[in-house]
């Protein structure tokens, strides 16, 4: 149900969340004495509730109320709705010197705490640029470059929400730039890649850059990427149907046709077989309506594309012939060496195989904590050449610090992080070893309260885990990111930090400052967001290896190829890497797999790539070489097919 008017201009309604119940808006040191304490989860309120409330009879509250909520909800649920609403409408303008002062605070506590950690034990934080988009939505691309896409903003206020959620017609519309990290860090590194125009279903006539934030997204095995889902706005979130893929080979969109039904917050996972099953997203029907319904892209009729000349277009889904019954949105799916798709549930009793051959669905053993994880980040686990048969299940719980591996059916306790964390984002390293990012108190509540950006600053310092599974946290990050960030292990070996509107907002020393010379833009661009650069410690610890030249035609399973290095003593192996696409802390495509090494001759390496699709699905991948200390070369692309 919607929490405030609905006036014909500029709807920007309060959003409801995802997996929580509604929550409130309140700064923190203002409208104390006007308003109640968010309620999250259905909880009780906060000690002194009462005292904070304002009174039924206030005008404030009372101009909010409604008789049709009265009449549905009852009068103790409206005038809580009402409360809400009173809340948001006192919430004021963000200034900029607070945008500046927190910024620079912020700098300041990054240097000061990080000087206590050396470089070639725990890495270390290095650029920091503004970008022209949130980075809500990544993906690497094996052009080397890294798409972000989101939606154009309707407010600058970090105490409100930015994102169209609630909002139709054309103000309701996404965006898409490029980064380039060979060309830097200025406008010119970026180009816009504006998606496909479109009249959406909602009834106003109005076209506009179609709105797939919050969509769901993995790569075909031509290295396209398949997005599907996004919010048509109103009822809370509604789910749009759209089917789109980028081609970052001549860095087009292109729109296919609709799937059978709207998804606002999909998972999307990439199979052996090349396809993609999509699962879960609010429906076409508005928040609250999770459709069990799964689709399969390209449509079983229709061949998968392995070619970069190989653009589905007029490309429909077709249905899965079992559903699968996720009730809350972004479940983790992950296509293990076996050959099925696992999805692990937000709940600890929604966990299933599907078998992509037989269309089928098994249950699998409740996650033993029972409790629910928000969205929190998951990850394969490194399966040495035969690729991942385990999965690691780590945030989404800010009171559990605890890590749970599943394998061969059964769920077992891993070691801990430092602490509980939603939002973040854990990433797999050349080196095997895993790097947790970003995190937050919960979705919109960054520890002091819903819609407070003041967040509380130990999410920013992250945590690394060696070989032996032990975690150890390390240098804090300059912003803390939380709801919407984002991280991408780059073909260099550094890891890109991005995403979290409100944060970017709070923290923005010029919110509404433009810049012009981005290519593809007609004229000046704001900068709504940022990217900060991580450099691991592997790159603090010597020399790198150098990868010359690596297979330029896709490599087949099983068969051997090879490599030259102008450093062949320093390359001790080699492996490849699957690059991010990622969204939500759901990161279904980053996988690691050791490559054999089966013979050296001067500056010639051979080695054999993975057995099946199975073990590795067709597609792009980053290869390593790697000394014996772990030190990673900088990566070559490369591609793996059946039919290569």
């Amino acid at each position: 149900m919607s929490l405030s008017p609905r006036p014909r201009p500029r709807r920007r309604v309060r959003r409801r969340l995802p997996g929580t119940a509604v929550v409130l808006a309140v700064t923190a040191g203002t409208l104390l004495g006007a308003v109640a304490p968010a309620v999250a989860h259905g909880g009780p309120a906060a000690p002194g509730a009462d005292e904070l409330a304002p009174h039924v009879d206030s005008p404030r509250v009372m101009a909010e109320l409604r008789e049709d909520e009265v009449a549905a909800l009852g009068r103790e649920h409206a005038e809580e709705h009402a409360r809400m609403r009173a809340a948001v409408r006192g919430v004021g303008d963000y200034p900029q010197t607070t945008r500046t002062n927190r910024y620079n605070a912020l700098t300041a506590s990054q240097a000061d705490h990080n000087k206590a950690f050396d470089p070639a034990a725990f890495g270390a934080f290095r650029d920091y640029f503004p970008s022209p988009d949130f980075g809500d939505h990544v993906a690497l691309l094996p052009t080397g470059k890294v798409l972000l896409f989101s939606f154009e903003r309707i407010e600058t206020n970090p105490e409100k929400e930015p994102a169209p959620t609630q909002t139709i017609g054309k103000e309701n519309a996404g965006r898409a730039f490029l980064w380039d990290p060979a060309k830097g860090t200025g406008p010119d590194a970026f180009k816009q890649v504006t998606p496909p125009v479109a009249d959406m279903p909602d009834g106003l006539g109005e076209p506009r850059p179609v709105p797939f934030f919050c969509s769901g997204h993995s790569f075909l095995p031509n290295g396209m990427l398949g997005v599907f889902g996004g919010n048509l706005g109103g009822n809370g979130g509604t789910g749009a149907k759209l089917s789109l893929v980028f081609d970052p080979w001549t860095e087009t969109w292109t729109r296919n046709p609709d799937m059978s039904v709207g998804r606002w917050y999909p998972s999307v996972v990439t199979g052996a077989d090349g396809r993609q099953l999509i699962m879960s997203g609010q429906s076409e029907l508005g928040y609250g309506t999770p459709t069990p319904v799964v689709e399969r892209f390209p449509a079983k009729s229709f061949a998968v594309p392995t070619k970069k000349t190989d653009v589905p277009r007029g490309t429909p889904v077709d249905r899965f012939k079992v559903d699968a019954p996720f009730t809350t949105d972004y479940p983790h799916l992950f296509s293990l060496n076996d050959g099925n798709v696992y999805g692990f549930g937000r709940q600890s009793a929604e966990q299933w195989k599907f078998d992509p051959v037989a269309e089928s669905r098994a249950d699998l053993t409740a996650r033993p904590d029972g409790r629910k994880r928000n969205y929190g980040s998951a990850v394969m686990l490194p399966g040495g050449v035969n690729g991942p048969d385990s999965a690691l299940v780590l945030g989404g719980d800010r009171d559990n610090p605890s890590t749970l591996r599943f394998s061969n059916g059964s769920w077992t306790a891993e070691k801990s992080r430092a602490f509980g964390r939603t939002q973040d984002d854990t990433l797999l390293l050349p080196t095997g070893r895993l790097l947790t990012v970003n995190g937050a108190y919960d979705i919109r509540d960054y520890g002091n309260g819903p819609y407070n950006p003041n967040a509380d600053l130990k999410y920013r310092q992250i945590e690394l885990r060696d070989d032996q599974g032990n975690w150890q946290l390390g240098p804090v990050q300059r912003l803390p990111r939380g709801y919407h960030s984002n991280a991408v292990v780059l073909p260099d070996g550094r890891v890109m930090v991005t995403g979290d509107e409100l944060q970017q907002l709070a923290n923005n020393t010029d919110v509404n400052g433009t810049v012009s010379g981005v290519p593809g833009t007609s004229g000046p661009v704001t900068m709504n967001g940022t990217i900060e650069i991580y450099e691991p410690s592997y790159l603090h610890q010597g020399d790198r290896p150098a990868l010359a030249n690596a297979p330029t035609t896709p490599v087949g399973y099983d068969q051997t190829f090879t490599v030259t290095s102008t450093t062949p003593g320093l390359a001790a192996k080699a492996v490849l890497l699957a690059p991010t696409t990622s969204t939500h802390s759901v990161n279904t495509s980053q996988r690691h797999i050791e490559l054999r090494l089966t013979s050296r001759a001067g500056n010639r390496l051979q080695f054999q790539a993975p057995p099946d699709a199975k073990a590795a699905p067709p597609g792009w991948y980053m290869l390593f070489l790697l000394s014996d200390q772990g030190v990673p070369s900088v990566a070559q692309w490369v591609q793996l097919g059946p039919s290569a």
